[in-house]
C-alpha cells in the first residue's frame, strides 16, 4: 500500500508530488504530464509573470528561470513567456524532481479498509493510505447551458482546442470576454477564419496594464505592490493570505471567489486583438439550434431585444466551475459524503488541504472557494503543495489515531491543524 498516490501531473500535481518525493513518501503519481498545456494552441502565451509561474519544490532549485536559462532564454518581468515554453518546462520540472509518472489515467478512486482503492484506465487497482487529487481545470469546463449537448461539431470549449487550422475560412463566435476568449478569437482571425464576432455579457472589455518595474521606488512600491496576480494591495492579500480567506465566512468567501479577479485580456494581446472588428457586448445566447444547412442559429438576447445570429461553429470560453459533481473520477460514495461550501457545490477543505473525508486531499481549482482567488493560478501551487504534504505526513502519523483513514467522520467539521 503506497503512502500517498497523486492523481494528475499538471503543475499542482508535480508541485505535491516534489515535496512528497523529497520526504521520502512512498508515491505513486498517475496523469499525462502538463496535459492540458500541451493542447494549447500554439501562439499562446503565458498571463501571469515568469516570476509567478514556478512550480514548487522544497529547494526551489526547478523555477521556471532555471529552464529557461537550460534553453538560453531569458524568463523576464513584463516579456510574455509562450505557452509551449511553459509546458516543456512542466516536463523537465518532473524529470528533475519527481519519481517517474506513469501517464495512465486514473479512472476511479473509491474507499477502502485504511484508505483508497485506485482503478487505471486499463484495469489496474493499487491502495494508498493518503490520496491527492490534483486533476486540473479540464473535468470542470463550463458550457452555457442552451449550448450543452450539441455536437462538438459545432460547439466546443476553448480547452478543446490545440490548433485552431480546422476554423480557418469559417465563421466562428467565441463566448466570453476574458483572456482565453479574446486571445482565441484574436489567433482565429490571424489563422484565417472567415468571420470571428465575440459575444459576451459583460459590458465592457476590460484590459490588463503593462506591470510596473520590479524596481521602482519605496513609494510606488508601497502603493501598489507587486504580487503573483497583479499589483495592489487586494491582490496581495489574495496571494499572500488564502490561510487567512479560508476563515472567512462562507457567504464572504463565495461573494469574493464569485467576483475577484474577473474577466480581462492580457496587456499585450490588446494590440492583436483589434483586428476582431464584431465584438457584441451586454448579449448572452438564449437559444441554439442546428439549421437545415449544417450551421447553428443563436437567438441573442441584448439590450434592444433579440436578435438572430447564424454561424458555423461556437467556442465557449467560458471559464471552469470547480464543482464536485463533476469530479467524476471520486467514486459516488467519496462525492456524496464530502461537505460542500456554498452554492456551486465546491468541496470543503481544511487548513492542509485535506477534505473532510479523512486521506483525502484536494488541490487547485476545487480548493479555490475555500482557499480564494491564487489556487485559480500556478501561482497557488507553491502555497499548496509544502502544506499539502505536511497534512500527508500528519494523516500517516495519526495512523488509527484521531480518525481512521479512510473512514469518514460524523457530525462535525474534519479537525485538521492550521
Amino acid at each position: 500500500m503506497y503512502d500517498l498516490v497523486v492523481v494528475g501531473a499538471g503543475p499542482y500535481g508535480l508541485s505535491v508530488a516534489a515535496h512528497a518525493a523529497a520526504h521520502g513518501l512512498d508515491l505513486r503519481t498517475f496523469g499525462r504530464s502538463m496535459e492540458s498545456w500541451h493542447a494549447m494552441p500554439s501562439g499562446m502565451f503565458l498571463k501571469s509573470e515568469p516570476w509567478a509561474s514556478h512550480l514548487s519544490d522544497p529547494e526551489g532549485r526547478y523555477g521556471l528561470d532555471a529552464y529557461a536559462a537550460t534553453r538560453g532564454v531569458r524568463a523576464e518581468h513584463g516579456v510574455p513567456l509562450p505557452v509551449d515554453l511553459f509546458a516543456a518546462y512542466g516536463d523537465w520540472f518532473a524529470r528533475q524532481a519527481v519519481p517517474a509518472v506513469d501517464e495512465r489515467l486514473v479512472g476511479s478512486v473509491a474507499p477502502a479498509a485504511g484508505g483508497f482503492e485506485l482503478r487505471t484506465e486499463d484495469g489496474e487497482t493499487l491502495r494508498a493510505r493518503t490520496v491527492a487529487l490534483a486533476v486540473g481545470v479540464l473535468p470542470f469546463l463550463e458550457i452555457p447551458g442552451p449550448l450543452r449537448g450539441l455536437p462538438r461539431r459545432f460547439v466546443t470549449h476553448s480547452s478543446h482546442h490545440g490548433e485552431l487550422d480546422a476554423l480557418a475560412g469559417r465563421d466562428v463566435t467565441v463566448v466570453g470576454a476574458g483572456q482565453a476568449a479574446l486571445e482565441t478569437a484574436a489567433l482565429l482571425t490571424e489563422r484565417g477564419a472567415a468571420a470571428v464576432r465575440i459575444v459576451a455579457r459583460a459590458r465592457r472589455l476590460d484590459w490588463n496594464t503593462l506591470p510596473p518595474a520590479l524596481d521602482r521606488g519605496l513609494w510606488p512600491s508601497l502603493r501598489a505592490p507587486h504580487t503573483g496576480l497583479g499589483s495592489g494591495w487586494r491582490n496581495r492579500l489574495y496571494a499572500d493570505t488564502p490561510g487567512i480567506f479560508r476563515r472567512l465566512p462562507a457567504a464572504s468567501r463565495e461573494r469574493i471567489f464569485d467576483r475577484a479577479l474577473g474577466p480581462a485580456g492580457a496587456w499585450w494581446l490588446r494590440e492583436r486583438f483589434a483586428a476582431v472588428g464584431d465584438v457584441r457586448l451586454g448579449r448572452r445566447i438564449t437559444s441554439a439550434t442546428v439549421t437545415g444547412d449544417e450551421r447553428l442559429r443563436l437567438d441573442v438576447a441584448g439590450p434592444d431585444g433579440t436578435t438572430v445570429l447564424e454561424t458555423d461553429h461556437v467556442i465557449a470560453a467560458t471559464g471552469f466551475t470547480p464543482s464536485l459533481d463533476r469530479a467524476g473520477v471520486l467514486s459516488p460514495v467519496l462525492r456524496g459524503a464530502l461537505r460542500r461550501v456554498g452554492a456551486g457545490g465546491a468541496p470543503e477543505v481544511g487548513g492542509l488541504f485535506e477534505s473532510s473525508w479523512p486521506g483525502l486531499f484536494l488541490s487547485g481549482l476545487l480548493t479555490a472557494p475555500s482557499y480564494g482567488p491564487s489556487m485559480r493560478f500556478v501561482f497557488g501551487a507553491e502555497y499548496t503543495a509544502g502544506r499539502l504534504v505536511k497534512g500527508v505526513r500528519q494523516r500517516l502519523r495519526a495512523g488509527t489515531g484521531r480518525g481512521l483513514p479512510g473512514r469518514p467522520r460524523t457530525g462535525r467539521r474534519a479537525s485538521v491543524p492550521a
